[in-house]
């Protein structure tokens, strides 16, 4: 069986900016649309909870059957989201912050336009090695 680690950065207006399956290789019994339709349910609880604390890391905001999703906001209102199967909040707070760090080097390149969407290979490369090293 593969775990299952799917990792979303939302922007303003719920844009997704960036999208990484950071899934182990293995058999899924379920369909990666619901991996999409997991996290874009979860928004709404991301957005209710931003105003109820002053943590950036929200922890667990979101369940569905065996499905967790975890959540982190920027100072700019980014939603960092991550939908897992097993829970490991340490480590899963540690990968938030490492892309976060790596998010805000994306916005100081003069290149990347605000509240668009990520291609740079780089970027995704890090994000990666980042799920290696936190999530597995």
């Amino acid at each position: 069986m593969a775990t299952v680690y799917v990792f979303v950065i939302v922007g303003k207006g719920d844009q997704l900016l960036y999208e990484a399956d950071l899934s182990s290789a293995g058999k899924r019994d379920d369909s990666p649309h619901l991996d999409q339709f997991i996290l874009h349910a979860a928004l709404d609880m991301v957005d209710a909870q931003v105003f109820h604390t002053q943590q950036m890391y929200l922890k667990l905001v979101d369940k569905f059957n065996e499905f967790f999703v975890s959540g982190y906001v920027t100072a700019g209102h980014i939603k960092l989201m991550l939908l897992h199967k097993h829970r490991n909040e340490d480590n899963i707070k540690n990968f938030f912050q490492e892309v976060h760090d790596l998010y805000i080097r994306t916005l100081l390149n003069p290149f990347y336009e605000v509240n668009r969407p990520i291609y740079s290979s780089g970027f995704d490369k890090r994000v990666k090695q980042a799920g290696k090293k936190y999530l597995t």
